[in-house]
């Protein structure tokens, strides 16, 4: 039996799942609303404020896939009541971040300014710049995949590089630096 499969989904207060008969799961709480196309084999059944995830045989399609699928839902319950939250900081002489509605303005030491445009279900917000720290963006989502894909592509607009390490980070990541040429001159 999958160790994650087998657990059961909490399902707080105001949080209502219901399973269509073309297998697609929906979770509705007062963050939003999400939904995961499942595969027709897997079984969801919510009784009593408790989802159950199983699987019809020990095949490894199908462990594979209870596991997963259990996750996902998980992660949409989660979503939908808490919400997620991603934060990224700026290291770099002059990089700057400014959020105007869905559109987050970068400058991150190009000849010009970067325009994102966010999508609708991820919220950005600039923290106040105190002196002497790095700039920070906070994404906020319901949804962790796509948050999770928004806050990539924010990071490879200037990825960390391993000397100064100036770029975009997320904040607490350890970045791997390497030392420079004087380092190996002795």
């Amino acid at each position: 039996m999958s160790r994650i499969g087998k657990l059961p989904v909490n399902l707080p207060s105001g949080v209502a799942v219901s399973v269509s008969d073309d297998h697609v799961v929906t979770v509705k709480g007062p963050l939003g609303t999400l939904s995961q196309k499942i595969d027709p084999d897997i079984e969801v059944s919510a009784d009593g404020g408790v989802l159950t995830v199983k699987r019809p045989t020990d095949q490894p399609r199908h462990r594979s896939m209870h596991g997963l699928y259990r996750a996902l839902i998980h992660n949409m319950v989660v979503g939908v009541s808490e919400g997620y939250t991603v934060k990224q900081e700026l290291i770099g002489v002059g990089y700057r971040v400014e959020v105007k509605g869905q559109i987050v303005v970068f400058s991150l030491g190009y000849s010009h300014d970067i325009q994102f445009c966010l999508p609708n279900e991820v919220k950005a917000e600039a923290e106040p710049v105190k002196k002497g720290q790095n700039p920070v963006l906070v994404l906020k989502s319901a949804d962790k995949q796509l948050l999770g894909m928004v806050a990539a592509k924010v990071r490879s607009l200037r990825k960390p590089e391993p000397y100064k390490g100036k770029g975009i980070k997320f904040v607490g990541e350890q970045l791997r630096r390497k030392a420079g040429k004087s380092a190996s001159a002795k």
